[in-house]
């Protein structure tokens, strides 16, 4: 065991067994990792009457040792409610972070009475019958934090006008006006931190009320509200004095946690600034160590390849379907921490028009996972021998002709070959369909275009869905039969397919229609969902929770830090 006595910007990993730490006073336990973070805590405000509500209590460190393993409790606290000119204002709720304590501001005195005591406190309504002090401020240092707030402003004794004191703030006493003035105290300024990643001032008093003769204080600095105005919400300002009658409620508190590096907890608003790692809290809740996932279950589909077209001098069909995209799937892709992975969503193929191969679909990547486009469907020409599918995750059909094309080659693990073209008789054929993920493209016969190979089917989304079909080939003739979509979004016969199933487009008919676009790709990755939620993504994810898992998928391109 060791003893240290020090500061320590950032402590991170860097501890070994059991250590123990004096920081400001208090004796810390940790075991392998933490970081050192800034604190900021302030209290609901307190709720404006006669005079103005006090500011909720303030209270921030630097310096101060989390443990990695450790769940911290956020307690916010809820601005007091109004009072009015015959009924004190409520004092506001105390907020909370593992042992430091904001003090809830003090409520605002009626008419002849004194302010509440509270973080700051509240200021003493008008009066006629005696001086009456505003409310006493009680936040004092808490748990290794520095505390502020400052004392309300006091009603003087008056004749006429009758003016009320200001709510206290964090950064100053509310204002006490001169016997009989026309204007009421103005609340205490509050006090500014940079903890958020900008300027920002909180915890200003609440300014006194004001009557037929007075004018209202205004409210500090800081979330404070004018006369007869509510605290600026997740400030800890006061609430403004009576407007001639009733006051204004405190605004609720806040908690803000910030730390250097990269993000090792979750809760609350998780902004980064600066090098820094920021939790805002305006609800209460916890800071929760952040568990990550060591490795993930992923599919990865690229674009489809579209249809082949048409030979321009007759609109005849025959052309091939277009290729599914790759479709690759596995449990165990080990991820890194704190480090983006890329995700790219393939887009897919363009059908081909007058005398054009459909067009091979784009490639999709989940970190070091690439699935590779669909190779798109043969067109037909008046040539003697039919052209070839081409290449791609699943290979595009083969046009008829004479002596057919071949299917292209799908890639090895990731799809199959395209369906050859049919014979040509002089009068009819038909070419082949695209190769799918889970079957090869069918051939064309003379009659009729081949079928899209089927796709495969996945549950890695929560339910069964089909994906990667390949496209259907098209025929030409009389009494001849266009081939249809294999399974998973596979596309018909001059039919575009599915998005975001990476299935293969349907070849050109002999009406010249070529509409055979290949369908976008997706990816998904999952994890058991007693792993902490992604740090952040791009790419606008569908995120799930179901079945003891988180399911991210995308249907565009985008990132995902863990």
């Amino acid at each position: 065991m060791h003893i240290v006595v020090c500061s320590f910007r950032h402590v991170r990993n860097l501890w070994s067994g059991a250590h123990l730490m004096t920081v400001a006073g208090m004796l810390l336990s940790y075991g392998s990792s933490g970081v050192s973070a800034s604190v900021l805590v302030v209290a609901g405000g307190g709720g404006g009457a006669g005079g103005g509500g006090g500011a909720g209590g303030y209270a921030e460190q630097t310096g101060r040792l989390l443990s990695t393993t450790t769940t911290y409790t956020v307690t916010i606290g809820g601005g007091g409610a109004a009072g009015t000119n015959s009924a004190n204002g409520t004092t506001g709720s105390n907020s909370v972070f593992d042992t430091i304590t904001a003090n809830g501001g003090g409520g605002a005195g009626r008419d002849n009475a004194v302010g509440l005591s509270g973080g700051s406190g509240g200021g003493a309504g008008a009066t006629s019958t005696g001086t009456f002090a505003g409310g006493s401020a009680t936040q004092t240092d808490s748990g290794g934090a520095t505390g502020y707030g400052f004392a309300g402003g006091t009603g003087p004794n008056s004749t006429n006008p009758y003016p009320s004191g200001g709510g206290g703030g964090a950064g100053a006493v509310g204002a006490t006006p001169a016997a009989n003035a026309s204007t009421s105290g103005n609340g205490g300024t509050g006090r500014t931190s940079s903890i958020s990643g900008s300027s920002v001032t909180y915890a200003g008093g609440g300014g006194g009320g004001y009557s037929s003769t007075t004018t209202g204080g205004s409210g500090g600095a800081g979330g404070g509200g004018n006369a007869g105005a509510a605290g600026t919400a997740n400030t800890g300002g006061g609430g403004g004095g009576a407007a001639k009658t009733n006051g204004a409620a405190g605004g609720s508190g806040i908690v803000i946690v910030s730390y250097p590096g990269s993000q090792v907890f979750t809760g609350g608003t998780v902004t980064s600034s600066g090098g820094n790692t920021i939790h805002t809290f305006t609800s209460s809740s916890s800071l929760v160590p952040y568990t990550g996932p060591t490795s993930v279950e992923y599919l990865v589909v690229a674009g489809g390849a579209g249809g082949g077209g048409f030979y321009s001098n007759t609109s005849r069909g025959g052309g091939g379907g277009g290729g599914a995209g790759g479709y690759r799937t596995a449990t165990g892709l080990a991820v890194t921490p704190g480090s983006a992975i890329t995700v790219t969503v393939g887009a897919g193929g363009a059908a081909g028009g007058v005398n054009q191969y459909g067009t091979n679909g784009s490639n999709s990547v989940f970190s070091s996972i690439t699935s590779t486009g669909g190779g798109g469907g043969a067109y037909v020409e008046n040539v003697s021998t039919g052209y070839n599918g081409l290449s791609g995750g699943s290979g595009g059909g083969g046009a008829t002709n004479n002596t057919p094309g071949t299917g292209g080659a799908g890639t090895s693990g990731q799809g199959n070959a395209g369906g050859a073209g049919g014979a040509y008789t002089g009068t009819t054929s038909g070419g082949g369909g695209g190769g799918g993920s889970g079957a090869v493209g069918n051939a064309g016969t003379s009659s009729v275009g081949g079928n899209g190979g089927a796709g495969t089917a996945s549950s890695i989304s929560g339910s069964s869905v089909t994906y990667a079909g390949g496209g259907g080939g098209s025929a030409y003739g009389p009494a001849t039969t266009n081939g249809t979509g294999g399974s998973g979004g596979g596309g018909d016969a001059g039919v575009a397919a599915t998005a975001n199933t990476g299935s293969g487009g349907g070849a050109a008919t002999s009406s010249g229609v070529g509409n055979g676009t290949g369908g976008s790709g997706v990816v998904i990755i999952r994890y058991p969902d007693t792993f902490s939620a992604a740090t952040s993504t791009t790419g606008s994810p569908t995120v799930t929770v179901t079945g003891g898992y988180r399911i991210y998928k995308w249907t565009g391109s985008g990132s995902i830090t863990f």
